[in-house]
């Protein structure tokens, strides 16, 4: 959302970074993300978080360059997956909310990669035990209220990355001392 975020990124140099599209107190407007990502460094993959947005908003901000990669979190369809990577091919994380009474062992054909959050933006953990029984058979991102307190538990069930957001941040902000440090432990590999 600010320069100092950028700043503490490029310092602590994670895989990836999001910028946040769907309406919260969080959200961006696209000249902002643009004007943030070029001072992104390169070797940071810049994702766009949507819910339900029009195919078009997405494919554009991929066509500038203002993101890489689309991060999921409505009620996206494996059509509107489709119809998307006609449009402009851009690889795709789909978000699953495990709290949902529905919820089973997710699947997407079309995405590249599964997340698994407690709920949008609600930065709770949900129950890790269920873990133990899923079988995904992609990529999978782990969300929801990863922090300082449980970053190892959570890399113990061995996702292929970890999705940070309110864990690293303090009064809603950004924290640098966070970030380093959450970010030092997962390229470590440092955990229980």
């Amino acid at each position: 959302m600010r320069q100092d975020d950028i700043d503490y990124l490029n310092e602590a140099c994670p895989d990836y970074a999001g910028f946040v599209f769907a309406k919260s107190k969080k959200q961006i407007s696209h000249e902002l993300a643009k004007q943030l990502r070029t001072k992104l460094a390169r070797k940071i993959i810049p994702v766009g978080v949507f819910v339900n947005a029009p195919i078009e908003e997405i494919a554009t901000l991929y066509r500038e360059g203002t993101i890489s990669i689309a991060q999921l979190h409505g009620n996206e369809t494996e059509d509107y997956i489709e119809q998307l990577k006609k449009e402009c091919d851009i690889p795709v994380i789909k978000v699953f909310i495990t709290n949902n009474p529905l919820f089973s062992t997710p699947c997407s054909l079309l995405s590249d990669y599964i997340l698994l959050d407690a709920g949008a933006g609600s930065g709770k953990v949900f129950d890790w035990n269920i873990l133990k029984t899923l079988r995904i058979e992609k990529p999978w991102f782990l969300a929801g209220g990863i922090n300082l307190d449980n970053i190892r538990r959570a890399m113990s069930y061995n996702p292929y990355c970890i999705d940070l957001s309110s864990g690293a941040e303090t009064d809603g902000y950004k924290d640098r001392e966070k970030v380093l440090e959450l970010t030092k432990i997962v390229k470590r590999k440092d955990y229980i």
